[in-house]
């Protein structure tokens, strides 16, 4: 992906990019935003026309909102909130069992400020197997959220999440460690 350096001589993406993205939108809008919540199943394979990576029994809600679904993958049984922002410059990448809850934000870009032309630097993020992201929280691009950890309500991920803790603030800070309950470690899916 070849990306402007210098975003105030033209837009940071292709033209291909940017076309892909309006059918997308498009589509989703057509297709997917107006639909009842219970219609899980159509929206993710909406997304899967648009090369998502989306596992069984994913409850994506019909105003979450996804910049490029092609740089999107949703693990099995994995639960997307109502309003959520799936903002996919670079890869977005969600384990199983994750919920993601209404109004949180995932930002998968940010630009260098320390340049002129402030060029846009896209950040892969990565959800592991039962992470909760609580509502309103947001997580910066290149940020790693190890398995079972919880992002509390309006909490920002600036770095990574360990495994096992639930973090909260802004910027996120350790609060306790989270149990580990036996349901998590029975998984009757493999």
């Amino acid at each position: 992906m070849t990306i402007n350096q210098d975003t105030r001589q033209g837009p940071s993406f292709s033209l291909s990019n940017r076309f892909g993205r309006v059918l997308w939108s498009t589509t989703w809008l057509m297709l997917a935003r107006w639909t009842p919540p219970p219609l899980h199943a159509w929206r993710a394979f909406v997304l899967r026309l648009f090369k998502a990576r989306i596992g069984h029994g994913v409850h994506v809600y019909p105003s979450v909102k996804i910049w490029a679904p092609w740089n999107l993958e949703i693990g099995d049984q994995s639960g997307i909130g109502q309003g959520v922002t799936l903002y996919c410059q670079g890869k977005i990448s969600i384990g199983k069992r994750v919920v993601i809850s209404q109004g949180a934000h995932l930002c998968g870009g940010t630009h260098d400020y320390t340049l002129p032309g402030f060029p846009l630097i896209p950040g892969n993020i990565t959800l592991e197997d039962d992470v909760w992201i609580a509502a309103e929280a947001f997580v910066h691009p290149r940020v790693l959220i190890q398995q079972g950890a919880i992002l509390g309500a309006r909490g920002v991920a600036v770095r990574d999440l360990d495994a096992w803790t639930v973090y909260a603030g802004n910027p996120a800070r350790k609060i306790k460690a989270r149990p580990l309950l036996s349901t998590f470690h029975n998984d009757s899916s493999l």
